[in-house]
């Protein structure tokens, strides 16, 4: 029979180990206090945060793994949270056995599949054969001392411990160098993965975005049949908001990032081709992260 788990333990741990980072008393409780579990309000969840890596990163001291298209979810102890501190109704048995420490994850459902994902969490009342078949990716852990090849150890030893089939450790490997690095991300994306991250190993937990989590992950581009023009509105009243485009396969979707000032003000025409950059495509084909990049040359 499962123990009932202890928030109020859990708390205190969390408590004590984001102390003694040094964020102080005051710091320590605002960060923690974003982890009970029957808050009326959402307030964003401290997790350590990753800024893009450089293609010339050398994975030499850092510890790699697959970048998962997934639902970043933060368990507490007692319940699962999203980012932004909004709680996810999981089944009672998909939570079941977890351990009595906050973990720090991904729910996934397998490459390729983010909008089934995400419809599944956002429902109020879980369905059980959709939950059924997702996992926990856990990558860390919330606030807990020693270094990240340290946490990443406790990790593991947990999933073992641990008689829930969902709660899985990301596998983490160490790379010899740039091309091990390029050949993995290579495996990755041609078999429909988003990308790899990549975090010190020697680096302690700290909340926010930090210099110590790296994500790398392909940049494609493309070319689109500019259809029209989507008005701006507030800072870019008066100018372009977003070009209407059209891809190659009829795959209509609006462009608004990457244009400079002087483009929004004299946008590329209706009929023109513009070449813009993506980070992959949702299930319905429409590119993500799309970023102008430039008008097509006539």
């Amino acid at each position: 029979m499962n123990p009932k788990p202890l928030h109020a333990i859990t708390r205190r741990r969390c408590l004590g180990a984001i102390a003694r980072l040094g964020l102080g008393a005051a710091g320590a409780v605002g960060a923690v206090g974003a982890l009970g579990a029957g808050r009326a309000r959402h307030d964003a969840l401290p997790m350590m945060l990753a800024t893009d890596a450089g293609d010339d990163i050398d994975p030499v001291g850092w510890l790699v793994s697959e970048k998962f298209d997934g639902v970043r979810a933060l368990w507490d102890g007692q319940a699962l949270r999203l980012r932004g501190g909004a709680g996810v109704a999981a089944p009672p048995w998909f939570t079941a056995r977890l351990p009595l420490r906050p973990l720090d994850g991904e729910l996934w459902l397998g490459r390729g599949a983010f909008e089934a994902l995400a419809g599944a969490v956002r429902r109020a009342h879980p369905d059980a054969a959709e939950w059924r078949a997702l996992r926990y990716q856990v990558f860390d852990l919330p606030g807990a001392p020693g270094r990240y090849a340290e946490r990443a150890a406790q990790i593991e030893a947990l999933a073992r411990a641990s008689a829930n089939s969902a709660f899985l450790a990301v596998a983490q490997q160490r790379l010899a160098d740039r091309m091990a690095l390029r050949r993995r991300l290579d495996e990755v994306v041609q078999a429909g993965g988003e990308g790899l991250v990549l975090h010190r190993a020697d680096a302690l937990w700290q909340p926010g975005r930090s210099p110590a989590l790296r994500k790398l992950k392909p940049l494609h581009d493309a070319e689109a049949l500019v259809l029209g023009h989507i008005a701006g509105r507030g800072r870019l009243a008066g100018r372009l908001g977003a070009l209407r485009v059209r891809l190659a396969d009829g795959t209509e979707f609006s462009l608004g990032t990457g244009f400079s000032d002087a483009e929004r003000a004299a946008p590329p025409a209706p009929g023109s081709v513009v070449t813009f950059t993506y980070r992959g495509r949702t299930a319905a084909g429409v590119p993500r992260f799309a970023s102008f990049l430039r008008r097509h040359p006539i």
